[in-house]
């Protein structure tokens, strides 16, 4: 992974100094709440319902474990003892003081980390493939770039100030992990002729106007991937609204002038730039892949222990049914780590969690983690021979909950608990269902089922792209609760479809509960999935579970 060089070390205190006395500022009462709230939010600082939030930068979900213990220490020390994971692939504080955040930066930068463009109209926290670098199905590990991305949108003094956040996602695989196209720039890896490339997609965003990224370019040499960036965001700066903030975004901008407009525009400001980049940027990204040199996974080891254990051990058998995917080596497996236990609230994990993660991805993932999209830890390099050993660590910390991809992995936002622009409560719901189903013994009987919840309009939940989405909204001070069905995050990437009039608190998780079991009713075999059952039979006999009163009238 990337180790920060003497600059980034520097420019990480420094911005830590300056935003201590911009802290101080505030306390003295030489700031006002107004005159503050810009300088905080560039530091990744909200004022949440009940107290300020830190936002923790984890560039395109790869963290150490120095850097995860030292997330552990801070949790103790000035938080609660825990963080939230959340679907940018940050952590969040959610009960820090303000006068204690300036030693919470500090603490954190000498480790390499950092708050910077957490937050703000600016560029957001690239984020990327979680299995990066050790998936089978992939080109290239894309996090060298998404790492060139961060170095050159950091402070960049023409994109500090946008009409709107900007976020950008980068996959190296055909298969998308990454949502790609809900972001403003969706970079896909392609090869053509012996090349590595990216296909540009556009204006994705999720929040009151859904919409799928659309492809600009089908093939950016990589040589001219930072060029081509700073053309889509220098044509967007310059034709992005900024008298209304709801229409801000970029995807406006695209779906406003046309998908065509947009090209005109970028092209020319590209051949503009291109001619300005002499090259400096590819001997940056050099030195930087140097630093994502894969481990040596040639041990040599047989893997019969990882055999013996599926073979007596049921508990171990599910778990690695659910929880493991295929390495590009196959002695070795990618374990993702649930931090969504029954019951529990979706992304949270304790800082001993923090603490026993770090400790085993020394012993057997050669030192790497990973925060995923989907709010869970990944360990991308273990053998297979280890497999039980982790397991068995896990199970003592309370991590090996077996459920990776079934209906109670689910993500949710902080909802009403926490934001102050939430109107209905996330996490309740959540639980509730992942307690539901565990009751009923059917999880790994359902298979794979992609639950998403929003608890706003904003849609940090990626509700819309749930194969059941869930929004909380507010309908005259009561929490109400609206369904979309068939949405879809991967390469097929599809916003849900709203179903129909929303569903009380005591509503929801009943109304879920039918349409799941409808699901099991109508499908083919237990091969075919829910989304592949509702894209075969249409939204309507899932509606028609949902609303059974409707129905029968």
């Amino acid at each position: 992974m990337y180790h920060h060089t003497d600059f980034d070390r520097a420019f990480v205190v420094d911005r830590a100094q300056r935003f201590r006395e911009q802290i101080s500022r505030r306390i003295s009462g030489a700031l006002t709440e107004d005159e503050f709230r810009p300088l905080r939010l560039m530091n990744g600082v909200y004022l949440q319902l009940h107290a300020y939030m830190l936002r923790i930068a984890i560039p395109y979900g790869t963290i150490s474990p120095d850097q995860m213990r030292r997330l552990a220490a801070v949790a103790d020390r000035w938080d609660k003892g825990y963080g939230h994971f959340t679907t940018r692939q940050n952590i969040q504080f959610n009960w820090p003081r303000l006068v204690d955040i300036p030693d919470m930066m500090d603490s954190l930068a000498e480790v390499g980390v950092h708050a910077i463009q957490t937050s703000g109209n600016t560029i957001r926290n690239v984020t990327a493939d979680h299995f990066a670098g050790a998936a089978a199905d992939e080109i290239a590990d894309p996090r060298p770039y998404a790492e060139l991305i961060r170095q050159w949108s950091t402070d960049h003094p023409e994109f500090q100030f946008l009409p709107r956040k900007f976020k950008i996602g980068v996959t190296g695989s055909p298969n998308d992990r990454a949502v790609v196209k809900s972001h403003d720039i969706g970079l896909r890896m392609v090869e053509r002729n012996g090349r590595h490339g990216f296909e540009v997609a556009v204006g994705g965003g999720l929040g009151r106007t859904p919409l799928i990224a659309q492809v600009l370019a089908d093939f950016v040499p990589a040589a001219d991937l930072l060029p081509y960036l700073e053309a889509i965001l220098s044509a967007y700066n310059s034709v992005g609204r900024r008298d209304n903030k709801f229409k801000a975004r970029l995807k406006i901008a695209v779906l406003e002038l046309g998908i065509d407009h947009i090209r005109e525009l970028v092209n020319a400001r590209f051949a503009e730039i291109r001619a300005q980049y002499d090259g400096s940027d590819q001997q940056v990204l050099a030195e930087i892949a140097a630093q994502f040199t894969p481990p040596d996974l040639a041990s040599g080891r047989a893997t019969a222990p990882y055999d013996a254990a599926r073979a007596a051990d049921p508990l171990f058998r599910s778990w690695s049914d659910t929880n493991l995917t295929a390495h590009r080596h196959p002695d070795h497996a990618i374990v993702t780590v649930s931090l969504k236990k029954h019951g529990g609230t979706p992304g949270d994990a304790t800082s001993t969690q923090m603490r026993l993660l770090a400790d085993l991805a020394e012993r057997y993932g050669h030192g790497d983690l990973r925060v995923s999209h989907e709010q869970n830890i990944v360990l991308p390099h273990v053998h297979r021979a280890d497999l039980p050993a982790l397991y068995h660590a896990l199970r003592e910390g309370d991590l090996a909950t077996a459920n990776i991809g079934l209906i109670s992995d689910i993500i949710a936002c902080p909802g009403l608990d926490y934001c102050t622009l939430a109107t209905a409560r996330s996490i309740p719901i959540a639980q509730q269902i992942a307690t539901r189903f565990d009751e009923l013994k059917l999880e790994h009987e359902i298979g794979p089922m992609k639950i998403k919840i929003s608890g706003c309009i904003n849609a940090c939940g990626h509700h819309h792209v749930g194969h059941i989405g869930i929004l909380g909204l507010d309908r005259a001070g009561v929490e109400n609760y609206q369904v979309t069905l068939g949405g879809d995050g991967t390469e097929t990437m599809s916003i849900g479809e709203r179903a129909g009039p929303g569903f009380s608190g005591d509503d929801i998780v009943p109304a879920i509960e039918r349409v799941v079991l409808a699901y099991l009713d109508l499908r083919r075999d237990p091969a075919e999935t829910f989304l592949d059952a509702l894209r075969r039979l249409g939204t309507e006999p899932f509606k028609a579970a949902l609303y059974p009163k409707a129905e029968a009238a």
